[in-house]
């Protein structure tokens, strides 16, 4: 155990889901966390949860380019320096055909899930030790087409984008950035997507997306975080540019 021992990570979207139970896990390997989330409570909620004297928070929306730099400059400041950053925070926007989309959900989501990682690498990259991980979330979505979901599909494609310019531009401070693709996953989102696409009977649409799994269920985030933390550690020396997907086999046929 404890192969993050002093190492420092920023985690974003760290209030709940995959952030949450990523925390947890570095913290058992000896992390030191910042997490980032845009709701207070959450994050206490969390903190209390991990119960350690090397966590502490940002209240911080990752689409504000000062915000950004805010967490950056607290986690300096707080822990010494940065040698993980986990990019994760999301959301989901609504469930709609292109035609019917609101305009105002689109520019949410690709202001908090792509400029938001973009302006993360902008900011938190130049500050991180020589040898860091980057660890982009993307999704399934970031891979195929989901309809209903155009603007999520779209940002979680465009991350994939940025991941791998940065990994070519971080190269030579030998700063490896990936993503992870999670397939479906026991949380909060699903159900948000689950219940916009079939309110009267969103137990269907999950049976539905159960039914294209091979493993024939959803993911846990505690197993998304076991990914992320293989991205984060040394054990991944030579792993960047990559897209790591943990779907269940979902993308296999």
């Amino acid at each position: 155990m404890g192969i993050l021992k002093n190492k420092v990570a920023i985690i974003t979207g760290g209030g709940a889901g995959i952030g949450k139970a990523t925390a947890e896990l570095f913290i058992k390997e000896g992390a030191k966390i910042m997490l980032v989330d845009w709701q207070e409570t959450p994050l206490k909620e969390t903190v209390k949860v991990l119960n350690s004297p090397n966590v502490s928070y940002t209240i911080a929306d990752v689409s504000n380019e000062s915000a950004v730099q805010k967490f950056t400059a607290a986690t300096i400041k707080q822990f010494g320096k940065i040698d993980i950053y986990f990019s994760n925070a999301g959301i989901e926007g609504a469930v709609a055909p292109i035609t019917d989309y609101p305009m105002e959900d689109f520019d949410k989501v690709i202001a908090v899930n792509l400029k938001g990682v973009w302006l993360g690498c902008k900011y938190v990259i130049p500050k991180m030790e020589e040898g860091g991980s980057v660890i982009i979330t993307s999704s399934v979505a970031g891979l195929q087409g989901f309809a209903g979901l155009s603007a999520y599909v779209a940002s979680k494609h465009g991350v994939v984008g940025i991941m791998r310019v940065a990994a070519i531009e971080s190269a030579a401070r030998k700063i490896r950035v990936n993503t992870v693709h999670p397939g479906p996953i026991n949380n909060r989102m699903m159900r948000s997507i689950e219940k916009m696409s079939a309110p009267d009977n969103p137990n269907a649409v999950k049976e539905g997306f159960e039914a294209t799994v091979p493993l024939k269920r959803y993911g846990e985030s505690e197993e998304i975080a076991q990914v992320v933390l293989f991205l984060a550690s040394d054990q991944s020396s030579y792993v960047t540019g990559a897209t790591y997907v943990a779907d269940g086999g979902m993308l296999v046929g």
